[in-house]
């Protein structure tokens, strides 16, 4: 495990930008379900160059990729390189190691860092959730006690949580039988630390902001497909790719919003049954 990335800022306000689950192709021309996703990925990267977020980090909360392939990392180190800010990743079920390490490794912008030290009172502690050859999450007890070590030695700091896979229920039975697999094991080791914030993850292709135990989780719109929430069978969503921007403020209030590209852009395939 890497040691912590340390980020000092002129600013009381940590600024965070999330994209999540861009699902790249190696080729530029590949489709998921109807929708070219470099040429959504690109849209909402020339959509976030366009706003005033003035954003210190990245996060990139997984499956970057979609066909396992070594070259759509590439891809995608090539592509994020306009964003000129430091960029930290984690794995998604889409993503394939050691391909993924390996191919982001070689790009000085992409950070290997699981732990960032952010100022003087926030932290981020990213987690993989990712299970080999499964669509469903889950923190092995490694990651469990790195992440209760990590949050002990820093527990005067206010603390932001990131990971994949979803914790609370998307109330579709198709989508939420890949969600986190021990979500009270997280909360055991959560529990004794009041200052951790949120939990921030991707998987479910869709915006949520609610309440988990005392945490509040936020999930963020996909680069490219939108799955429909409270829909039991495979459902797309007529939303349009997004993507999330943070205020991480002094007091450990977190102030978001999540922004999208404009109505109707990039509509996928809604005949789909699944992918």
């Amino acid at each position: 495990m890497k040691g912590a990335y340390e980020l000092p800022s002129a600013s009381p306000i940590v600024r965070i930008l999330q994209i999540t689950d861009p699902h790249l192709f190696a080729t530029p021309d590949g489709q998921l379900l109807g929708v070219p996703t470099v040429k959504s990925f690109q849209a909402v990267l020339d959509a976030i160059q366009k706003e005033a977020f003035d954003y210190e980090i990245i996060l990139a909360t997984g499956d970057l990729v979609q066909d396992h392939n070594r070259e759509a990392y590439h891809r995608f180190g090539q592509m994020v390189k306009q964003l000129k800010k430091p960029l930290f990743w984690i794995e998604g079920n889409h993503d394939l190691q050691p391909q993924m390490s390996n191919a982001l490794g070689i790009y000085a912008q992409i950070q290997p860092h699981r732990h960032i030290l952010l100022s003087n009172n926030w932290q981020v502690v990213l987690l993989d959730s990712h299970v080999f050859g499964k669509p469903g999450g889950k923190l092995s007890k490694s990651q469990l006690a790195w992440l209760a070590e990590t949050l002990k030695n820093n527990a005067e700091r206010y603390t932001l949580v990131v990971l994949h896979h979803n914790i609370l229920p998307t109330n579709s039975a198709w989508l939420d039988q890949h969600s986190l697999s021990n979500p009270e094991q997280l909360a055991d080791v959560l529990s004794d630390f009041p200052n951790v914030k949120a939990i921030l993850h991707g998987h479910i292709h869709q915006e949520v902001d609610k309440k988990w135990m005392d945490y509040r989780v936020l999930a963020t719109p996909s680069t490219c497909i939108q799955f429909k929430p409270n829909c039991d069978k495979f459902t797309l969503d007529i939303k349009s790719p997004g993507w999330r921007e943070l205020n991480l403020m002094p007091n450990g209030v977190i102030k978001t919003v999540v922004k999208r590209l404009e109505d109707a852009c990039f509509l996928p395939n809604f005949s789909a049954t699944g992918y």
